[in-house]
Parts: C-alpha cells; sequence; structure tokens
C-alpha cells in the first residue's frame, strides 16, 4: 500500500500586491506634499489668462491689494521704501526678476506707478503675474 505524502508548501511574500501598495504610499506622499506648498505672496484676486506660466526662477513679489496696500513678498512697505529696498536687491543680484500681482480692481495707474518704481530701482526683469483660465 502506498501511503500519499501531503507536501507542505513553504510560505512565500506576494510581491505585486506589496508593489501596489508601496505604488499608492507614493502617490499619496507625492499629492500630499505638493498641496502643502508655500505661495510667497498675499491672497489677491488677479486678473486671468490662458497662455499664463510659471517660472521657477529665483524672483521677488511686489503685491498690490484692491485697497491700496503694498507688499514686497510678506512685508508691508511704502512706495519709498520699496524703492530703496528693490535698488538694494537688484545691487546683491543684477539679474533678479520681480513679479507683479496687483489686483484686478486696483487702477491701471497704480500698477504703472509701481513699475516705474522697479525700473527705476535698475531692474528690468519684470513680470505681471496672472491667474490661469482654463478653457
Amino acid at each position: 500500500m502506498k501511503i500519499k505524502r501531503e507536501f507542505i508548501r513553504r510560505p512565500r511574500i506576494e510581491m505585486i500586491p506589496l508593489i501596489d501598495v508601496v505604488f499608492l504610499l507614493l502617490v499619496f506622499f507625492i499629492y500630499s506634499m505638493l498641496s502643502m506648498t508655500i505661495h510667497r505672496g498675499l491672497p489677491v484676486n488677479l486678473p486671468t489668462a490662458s497662455t499664463s506660466m510659471v517660472d521657477k526662477e529665483a524672483f521677488i513679489t511686489i503685491t498690490v491689494q484692491r485697497d491700496g496696500g503694498l507688499f514686497l513678498d510678506d512685508r508691508a512697505v511704502d512706495t519709498h521704501t520699496l524703492s530703496s529696498l528693490l535698488m538694494q536687491k537688484r545691487n546683491k543680484d543684477p539679474d533678479i526678476q520681480v513679479y507683479l500681482r496687483a489686483d484686478k480692481d486696483v487702477s491701471y495707474q497704480r500698477a504703472v506707478e509701481i513699475m516705474d518704481l522697479v525700473r527705476s530701482a535698475g531692474i528690468h526683469k519684470l513680470a505681471l503675474e496672472t491667474q490661469w483660465e482654463e478653457r
């Protein structure tokens, strides 16, 4: 009489579900880190443009709020202080770029005044920041 021996399978770790779980964790952490990025500006209602792009170079931001508030990065300044601070920053980095974030309800004249201040400080790389408009 022949006795059947029961074959005992060794336990093994399945790799495909493990790879799926690791991939999902990676996606979760990347998405959560991207949602926590900090913008170097104050909240204003920007005008929209369908061709706007983000440039990743080092820059400074000038924010003009609807009520006339003027900010250099996060710091509240007046026009005289802004001019001297811009000159100091240009002396440190001659290729510095300025982004002007003006609320869409700010008068055109006020935006031109700020652009004149930037140009008189010797900074020639000036960009107007807009929001991307989805079509």
